[in-house]
């Protein structure tokens, strides 16, 4: 039996942008793999690459100071690179979507709800305009907008926060596509309705086996609704595995300062621990490991030898000169 080829399959990926005449790497060679039905999260600080990868393999930096490399990306099984603009054009929107972070500046603030929605099964499915308001209109049922037969023809600052960012997941999941990427899709909500976004993404990935890639910050977050994480620092992953493992016992010091760094509700008046430094400039990012200035681990080696992503274990990758060491330690 052929077993089923990964939704989405990236290897090096790697996005330089050109400014000033000087080239800033913003990704140096990011490799993804997701399975069908399966959310990876994508983890790191603000400047570390991720929303520029999520762009990179939607193909939406298509400017003439970004220089987008890869050596293979499939979605799929089928390949990225072999086909035209044109073709990747109609794969997005109805193989593949892009949750945005600010849905207020993604939503068309001169066209209603119904339209937006709408326009996706008349370009894609080739639906009547009766047929697709139609659709729409299930769509905002599905995702929990009341009344959602009289709030089609409103207009994106008719609804609140959290709505817009609910029409957006309707956009995203209304043709049913095999990839979603979520970027940073909770940003700027109360808390409540991050947790009803994140349940809804999670409960379309199940019923429609969806893979995501959903991007964050919030280490919380990921913990809730990923399978697998993926730690990203400097345009690089340092680090990836299964979530509740890499949680346990992290093979690099960045996760682990990332875990350290969340408050411990036990000892609620203790005080946070911080990562001392910060990430470099893409534009100038030091030799050997980049994390290396920030480390309390870091030694000559660090700072002279890049690190590679080795397997440290069953599905376990990290980019350290340590890891052996830490795992190590972890099970002392």
């Amino acid at each position: 039996m052929v077993s089923e080829p990964p939704v989405l399959e990236i290897r090096d990926l790697r996005v330089t942008f050109t400014a000033h005449g000087r080239e800033i790497p913003a990704v140096r060679g990011v490799d993804l793999t997701i399975e069908r039905g399966q959310t990876l999260a994508l983890l790191g600080e603000s400047g570390s690459g991720k929303s520029v990868t999520a762009k990179a393999v939607m193909g939406l930096l298509d400017q003439p100071n970004a220089d987008v490399r890869c050596a293979t990306a499939r979605l799929g099984g089928r390949d990225l690179l072999a086909m035209s603009e044109e073709e990747r054009r109609a794969l997005r929107g109805s193989e593949m979507t892009l949750v945005f972070q600010d849905a207020l500046s993604a939503l068309n603030p001169v066209l209603s709800i119904g339209h937006q929605i709408g326009e996706l099964y008349r370009v894609h499915r080739g639906l009547s305009r009766k047929e697709a308001r139609a659709r729409s209109i299930e769509m905002l049922s599905l995702v929990g907008i009341p009344a959602a037969d009289k709030r089609i023809d409103d207009y994106p600052h008719q609804f609140s926060g959290g709505m817009r960012q609910r029409i957006l997941v309707a956009m995203a999941v209304a043709l049913e596509p095999d990839l979603i990427i979520a970027d940073e899709p909770t940003t700027a909500l109360d808390v409540t309705v991050q947790a009803q976004i994140l349940e809804l993404i999670d409960r379309l990935r199940r019923e429609l086996g969806t893979a995501v890639l959903l991007i964050t910050h919030d280490l919380g977050v990921a913990a809730e609704v990923s399978d697998r994480v993926a730690v990203m620092y400097a345009g690089r992953i340092v680090e990836s595995g299964e979530v509740a493992e890499l949680y346990e016992r992290p093979g690099h010091p960045y996760t682990e300062a990332l875990l350290a760094a969340i408050p411990d509700l036990d000892s609620p008046a203790s005080s946070l621990r911080a990562i001392p430094g910060a990430p470099p400039n893409p534009a100038s990012v030091p030799p050997g490991c980049s994390f290396a200035p920030r480390c309390e681990r870091a030694s000559e080696l660090c700072t002279t030898t890049r690190p590679a992503l080795l397997e440290i274990g069953s599905g376990r990758y990290a980019a350290c000169h340590h890891s052996e060491e830490m795992l190590d330690g972890a099970l002392a």
